[in-house]
């Protein structure tokens, strides 16, 4: 029998790699889904239309123009990092038709985007009910590096050897959880919420895309400071951290808007500085 895992996040894919080199019971082939469900438009993502849409939501982040890309030169989406989930999951379908002894794993952290990433797959694959299974490690304690227990949020905070024991955690998607976690795919789909956030179990709740944005402004202060480290002071503060790249391209916005000023080039959270609009000790430039 052969068997696929599937993460979402390349973050997960080293600790998950190294507990199936320890067990031959879990041998079998690593799928990793990019694109992170949490955040940015799924208005009829099961379209081409859709899809399209959310590679201009990525190359938006990414600071790129969407104008199309000169000859020779790669898609814009592709230079973005956006990831095409679609192809990889047109593979996955065709493998498991090919064989029907494959089974599937489905390993989801608590947080949003692995929550996410189940629902968009679970709502595709009924077709082979019995042979998706789900390993959803919710509010389940681990032991870390020093022996205490702790409860992760994601994946890749988990110890190798500890994936061993989760393992035992692998059961079949119900029939009943097709419908309802599908129903509830496209209830996330047809909502398209900026951001969607994971309020315990697998309840996702929508906020709008500047759901952030007062607590940007609020750690930003009358002297400059660096945009990474807004960023991770917001982060810090909450359970389940979204991307810092939504963060930073919040933080842009806040400056086209005029709510905040900045020094730097505005590529990535390293490159700039940002601060409240005003007079301070040193020279400013506003963009």
């Amino acid at each position: 029998m052969g068997l696929i895992h599937i993460v979402f996040g390349q973050s997960s894919v080293p600790v998950l790699a190294e507990a199936v080199a320890m067990d031959e019971k879990m041998s079998g082939e690593i799928r990793c889904f990019e694109d992170d469900l949490s955040v940015g438009p799924l208005f009829i993502l099961d379209t081409k239309e859709g899809r399209a849409g959310r590679r201009l939501f990525w190359q938006q982040l990414a600071g790129i123009e969407p104008a199309g890309p000169a000859e020779g030169e790669a898609p814009a989406a592709e230079a973005a990092g956006d990831p095409d989930d679609a192809d990889l999951f047109k593979s996955l379908k065709a493998q498991l038709k090919e064989d029907p002894e494959l089974e599937v794993w489905i390993w989801a952290g608590q947080n949003a985007r692995d929550v996410c990433g189940y629902y968009w797959l679970v709502s595709q694959l009924y077709d082979f009910a019995g042979r998706i299974h789900i390993i959803y490690l919710n509010n389940l304690p681990f032991l870390n590096e020093k022996g205490a227990v702790f409860y992760p949020t994601h994946l890749h905070q988990i110890l190798p050897k500890e994936f061993l024991k989760a393992k035992k955690l692998a059961r079949p998607i119900s029939l009943a959880e097709y419908e309802l976690d599908g129903d509830e795919w496209h209830r996330l789909m047809n909502e398209n919420a900026g951001i969607r956030l994971l309020e315990g179990g697998k309840k996702i709740k929508g906020e709008p895309t500047l759901f952030y944005d007062k607590e940007l402004l609020a750690q930003s202060g009358k002297e400059f400071v660096k945009a990474w480290r807004i960023v991770q002071q917001v982060t810090g503060k909450l359970k389940y951290p979204v991307m810092d790249q939504f963060l930073g391209w919040r933080l842009k916005e806040l400056i086209r808007e005029g709510k905040l000023e900045s020094r730097g080039d505005l590529k990535t959270i390293r490159d700039f500085e940002v601060k409240q609009p005003g007079e301070s000790i040193e020279n400013t430039t506003t963009v």
